[in-house]
C-alpha cells in the first residue's frame, strides 16, 4: 500500500504500477465485419483475414459456426457465416484480444 498523504494512516490503493499497454503490430491484419443481405437472408461476412491461410481460415470459421449455431463457409478468403451473428463474432474478438 502507498502512502498517498503526509499524515498518518495509509491508503487503499496499492503499489503495483499499472500494466503496460500492448503494443500494437501495425502489419497485423485488420478484421472487417459486416451484414450482407442476400435474396432476403442476412450473412456475416469477415474480411481481411486473407494473410492467416486457408487453414487457420478454416479453424476460426468451424470455431464461429460452433459459437453462433449456423452455418458457414470460406470462400477466396473471406468467411461468411449464416444470419445476423455480427455482434457474437465482435465479442469472440474482443476476447480473444484481451
Amino acid at each position: 500500500m502507498a502512502k498517498l498523504t503526509g499524515g498518518p494512516g495509509w491508503s487503499l490503493s496499492d503499489d503495483a504500477p499499472p500494466p503496460a499497454p500492448q503494443k500494437v503490430n501495425p502489419n497485423s491484419p485488420k478484421p472487417v465485419i459486416r451484414l450482407e443481405r442476400r435474396t432476403g437472408k442476412d450473412v456475416t461476412v469477415i474480411s481481411g483475414l486473407h494473410t492467416y491461410g486457408a487453414e487457420r481460415l478454416n479453424s476460426m470459421a468451424r470455431e464461429w459456426k460452433t459459437l453462433c449455431g449456423a452455418g458457414g463457409t470460406v470462400k477466396n478468403g473471406v468467411i461468411e457465416i449464416q444470419g445476423d451473428k455480427v455482434q457474437k463474432i465482435r465479442a469472440w474478438f474482443v476476447k480473444k484480444t484481451l
